[in-house]
């Protein structure tokens, strides 16, 4: 006997996405607008919330404050009447070493990349599992499978998003609601210029020329919550090194502390 996986259809699904404004957050909200998605969309940035999805329901603000998450799950709520897909997508990067971190930057770092998305998640996972329905989205990195030395604490936070999503996933299953994670190697965005500090080794810098598009990833993202995915990692290249630094961990990281002491 076989079993086919039948898709999970976006058309009319409700999608709340996080650091919607711009890069990986803008692409999906253009490519499940595609397929007929209903969107709430969350950022600073109100204008390139707009700019993103015009017809979408946009609740600008900090990501950071309590007062904004519960905020645009209350709004997302009250227009639609249910949350089918949430997509944890907001987040921040550094280059700064470790050791020399603030603090108080640190704290800040995983208070967006981690905590800001398990309250979201804390916020809209009781709806989904009263629905029996739902899937959750943590944007991750492939920095959160293999360390990435120019971006330690970085790389750390997205361990961090990989054990929740994979614990989510176990903690969640008989109540019908799923959990995706999406590891992004090298994307096309504007990220780079809004980390906290440091800056990227040339090696990496040279790399670009292996980068795909927000577009791409977010293409790479609706196709696996259709197929009901565990994780994405895209390009799918990726996973050879995550193979590697698995299965020769010195070597790998010998050649990336090399290419970290080009910065």
């Amino acid at each position: 006997m076989t079993f086919q996986v039948v898709p999970m259809r976006i058309d009319g699904k409700v999608v709340l996405i996080t650091g919607a404004s711009e890069g990986i957050g803008a692409a999906c909200a253009a490519e499940f607008a595609r397929v007929g998605a209903k969107l709430s969309l969350t950022a600073r940035s109100e204008e390139g919330l707009k700019r993103a999805a015009p017809a979408a329901l946009v609740t600008p603000g900090d990501l950071t404050s309590e007062d904004t998450r519960r905020r645009v799950v209350a709004r997302t709520l009250e227009r639609f009447g249910a949350i089918d897909i949430l997509i944890n997508n907001a987040g921040v990067g550094t280059y700064l070493p470790s050791w020399s971190m603030p603090m108080e930057e640190a704290r800040g770092l995983m208070e967006l990349n981690f905590f800001a998305l398990l309250d979201m998640t804390r916020l809209v996972v009781p709806h989904m599992r009263a629905r029996h329905s739902g899937t959750i989205v943590n944007i991750g990195s492939i920095g959160g499978k293999m360390v990435l030395p120019w971006s330690t604490l970085y790389s750390a936070s997205k361990y961090a998003v990989g054990a929740l999503t994979e614990g989510l996933r176990m903690e969640l299953r008989r109540d019908g609601v799923r959990a995706m994670l999406v590891c992004p190697g090298y994307v096309k965005t504007g990220f780079q210029e809004h980390v906290r500090g440091g800056r990227v080794p040339a090696d990496v810098l040279r790399s670009r020329r292996y980068a795909i598009t927000a577009g791409e990833c977010a293409a790479a993202i609706r196709r696996g919550v259709e197929r009901d995915a565990r994780t994405v990692l895209i390009p799918r290249a990726g996973w050879i090194l995550v193979a590697l630094a698995r299965l020769f961990p010195a070597i790998v990281q010998a050649r990336m502390a090399g290419m970290n002491e080009t910065a």
